[in-house]
């Protein structure tokens, strides 16, 4: 029945179709002396075509929302060839210079604009993406190199910004709000980002300080464009880690265009040199589409798939960690029994129907369903010891336990199982009121549906004596008093909840670009307003309405030096989804409110050339004061909330991040950012939150060698300082404020171009090929022991715990090969 009324829903949808959007590229075209050249020939490969007057000046219009490229030529120049990716009615300048001598840089792509930089959006080039992977490839695996973003687990698609925890960043594919699993408890179980790399147009990102178009969430915006194919092609990437296929197409008459893919991910390779010891089958996959169908010159629908299947099957047997110190080594030794089976399912489907009645105004509709079937399964028995280990070269049990300080065992059981249906319906407007001025606007209303089955319990024994909570009213003083309570299990979780809520939101927000004195100044102000209800059987209803200000001001001094000023700020909100209203019992609290957040962002952009190459230089300083602050406890990557708003917080910080050609041709970064954010809960005092990750350091650098340009390089590094987390998942925070140690990786990649499309070649063989490539990647090059979480043992003598890390991933080699037909 859901998945007859979800193909209904979307079928309702198919209304309004569009036509081609454009943009446009003007500017004036010089020689080396800055003398303007004339007649040059501009060719654009979707057939457009211009050429310069006597002052050097051109203008071309584009199609937008594809990835257009530019070819200037000139007799007796070389010739000059761009890569324009631009949004509808975007403008970009673009001068280029026409040497006789000298050859120009192979490839410049030209993806962002003043717009952009307006706005306070990170734009980062698609093949950038594509050909830097990772543990986890994706986009993902970009964002960890710039500032504020922090990912400290490199097999997650998971990010924290700016102070936020990974439910607070929102995510969008062609303007369609994406989810993301809801039983994920670590980084091991995940599959593929949602994301598809090999479909991607354009990358867009903001930290905070985002417009009202964008949802209620309070840390950030991931935006994301898929492409429309503007020919026939075929792209695979295939590693040892697994590998994807794509193809894309477009009719003879162009008024049909669709891409396709699937990928399959097997981390085998990675996650048998953990630590833990034992069988482990990871495998996940999925399927996505995206397809273009125009009717008329004013109307086309699209149409966005996804399907997805993860299996995450593991047996554990044996782990040992070492720790302690050289004069004082001690190891932790387990053995277990029992396994454990993970698997989610995700649908989507997505209708999107654009209508534009004029060059100015655009209306569009917006259907899309999203049902996800979870469950997460285990039994695993855990018995250890704790001791002292043989350090004495040349004896047979060197680095064994050789004296036990500990021993004790553990068995956990899950049986949690999870369905979410959510239905979405949205209305967007968009309109130019005249070339500086544009409105946009939008209603959309949602439907969630959730049914939970939450089963967890945990018994822990040491030395012969069971642990009681550690909130439980009568302790077990065994051996020195007699105990006769019962036995109670560590952790007892048990729910079952059938939660619904309807949501309403509404945003309309006003763009203009306007002149102060001889500067360019550029503001936009807009608000949302947010209405839920939440339902369910056992639940008492309850409903709540937010709105949300917002503003951004921009000015672009008249001065010699190319800089521009940013202001941004506003409230927002975050209505809880279903994970942030189930309290730590599993009990579904209706009436958690909204965390509230109030966003002061002051930005700076400095564009200059050094080494006659372009770089710039982008500067953020920030503030974030939080109220009804829902607090939350963070394992792996698993968020427990306590469903009570029953704190208050702040972020603030500074981010900063240098890019340009460090490498003629090619773009590099290097980042630099600082946080501090804190909580108050129920007045107690401040203290850091789970994510106040102090420090951040990140650096993306591609390289080639000269003499072989085809030999390429590139280098991903990321340093943090460590969180708040070494503590057990039930201690009070006040408690337990350990650390976890810094987070330090590097990831190499080393490739070589054996066809470029850019390139004629004569063997016949490499003529089938538009381009291939073959490529050598290390993850976690130098071999850092970075950790997650902490498992804590207790010392029967001492009645100490310790804190022993679980360490994520070691050093892995890689086979990469690529190819595009």
């Amino acid at each position: 029945m859901k998945l007859k009324y979800c193909i209904g829903l979307l079928v309702l949808t198919i209304s309004f179709l569009s036509f081609c959007q454009s943009a446009v590229v003007r500017g004036v075209i010089l020689d080396e002396f800055n003398n303007p050249i004339s007649e040059v020939n501009i060719k654009a490969n979707t057939g457009e075509g211009a050429s310069s007057n006597e002052n050097g000046f051109y203008e071309l219009r584009i199609p937008s929302d594809i990835e257009v490229t530019v070819v200037f030529t000139h007799l007796g120049h070389k010739r000059v060839e761009v890569k324009f990716n631009l949004k509808n009615g975007q403008e970009t300048e673009f001068n280029p210079v026409l040497k006789v001598d000298v050859e120009q840089i192979s490839e410049v792509v030209i993806s962002t604009n003043t717009r952009q930089s307006v706005d306070g959006v990170t734009s980062i080039s698609p093949e950038i993406i594509r050909k830097i992977k990772g543990a986890q490839p994706g986009v993902e695996n970009i964002l960890k190199t710039l500032p504020g973003v922090n990912i400290s687990n490199e097999l997650s698609t998971q990010y924290s910004v700016r102070g936020g925890n990974f439910d607070e960043n929102l995510v969008y594919v062609n303007e369609i709000e994406v989810y993301r699993p809801f039983l994920i408890r670590s980084g091991n179980q995940e599959g593929l980002s949602f994301v598809n790399t090999d479909m991607v147009q354009n990358v867009d990102f903001s930290a905070g300080g985002f417009q009202s178009r964008f949802g209620d969430k309070l840390s950030s915006v991931l935006d994301i464009t898929y492409r429309s194919p503007i020919n026939t092609q075929i792209r695979t990437d295939l590693s040892l880690l697994g590998g994807s296929l794509t193809g894309e197409t477009i009719s003879k008459n162009g008024k049909f265009s669709g891409i396709a893919s699937v990928r399959y991910r097997d981390n085998s390779l990675i996650l048998n040199n953990l630590e833990t010891e034992g069988n482990v089958e990871p495998v996940f996959a999925d399927a996505q589409t995206y397809l273009t169908y125009k009717f008329t010159d004013k109307f086309h629908l699209n149409f966005l798939g996804n399907i997805s299947v993860n299996q995450y099957n593991f047996e554990p047997q044996n782990r040992q960690t070492n720790f302690g110190t050289l004069q004082e080594p001690v190891a932790l030794l387990v053995f277990y029994d029992g396994m454990e089976q993970t698997e989610y399912q995700t649908y989507f489907g997505a209708f999107k129907a654009n209508y534009y009645a004029n060059d100015d105004l655009t209306l569009k509709l917006i259907g899309s369903a999203y049902h996800a079937l979870e469950q997460e399964y285990f039994d695993i028995f855990a018995q250890y010891r704790l001791g002292e280990v043989n350090t004495n070269i040349g004896d047979e049990d060197l680095g064994e336990v050789e004296f036990s300080e500990g021993i004790g065992s553990q068995l956990t059981h899950a049986r949690n199982d999870l369905d979410a249906f959510f239905v979405n319906l949205e209305h967007r407007g968009d309109y130019n009121v005249d070339e500086e001025t544009n409105v946009e606007w939008s209603v959309k209303y949602t439907h969630e549906d959730i049914r939970d089955r939450l089963v967890e319990w945990e018994v822990i024994d040491s030395a012969g004596f069971s642990i009681r909570p550690p909130n439980f009213s009568t302790p077990n003083l065994q051996p020195y008093e007699p105990f006769s309570g019962p036995l109670t299990a560590f952790q007892n979780i048990r729910a079952l909840n059938r939660t619904q809520i309807n949501r309403v939101q509404a945003f309309a927000q006003l763009s203009k670009k306007t002149t102060w004195g001889d500067n360019e100044v550029f503001y936009n102000i807009g608000a949302r307003l947010h209405n839920w209800t939440v339902s369910g059987q056992g639940i008492t209803s309850n409903t709540q309405t937010v709105i949300s200000p917002r503003a951004q001001f921009t000015i672009k001094p008249n001065w010699e030096k190319d800089m521009l000023f940013r202001v941004a700020g506003g409230l927002y909100y975050q209505p809880p989804l279903y994970r942030e209203l189930r309290d730590s019992s599993g009990i579904v609290q209706p009436n958690v409110k909204a965390q509230k957040s109030f966003h002061i962002v002051l930005g700076n952009e400095y564009s200059f050339e050094m080494w006659e190459r372009p770089f710039k230089l982008v500067t953020e300083a920030y503030y974030k004061g939080m109220t009804d602050v829902n607090p939350y406890t963070l394992e792996n990557v698993r968020i427990r909330y306590r469903a009570r708003n029953n704190a208050e917080a702040y972020a603030y910080g500074l981010d900063m991040r240098l890019n340009g050609e460090f490498v003629p041709g090619t773009e590099s970064w290097f980042s630099f950012g600082y946080l501090k954010t804190e909580e108050n809960i129920d007045g107690r005092g401040y203290i850091p939150r789970p994510t106040d990750q102090r420090l951040k350091f990140g650096v993306l650098f591609q390289d080639y060698v000269p003499n072989m340009p085809d030999l390429k390089m590139y280098l991903n590094l990321v340093y943090n300082t460590g969180v708040p987390g070494g503590s057990p998942s039930y201690a009070d925070p006040y408690d337990y404020q350990i650390r976890l140690r810094d987070y330090r990786r590097a990831d190499l990649g080393i490739s070589y171009v054996i066809v470029d499309s850019e390139k004629e070649y004569q063997a016949r063989w490499k003529k089938a090929f538009k381009d291939l490539s073959i490529g050598f990647e290390i993850y976690n090059m130098f071999n850092n022991q970075n950790s997650i979480t902490n498992t804590w043992v207790r010392d029967v003598y001492s009645k100490r715990q310790f804190a022993i890390p679980n360490f994520l991933t070691p050093r892995v080699f890689n086979v990469r090969l690529s190819a595009r037909f």
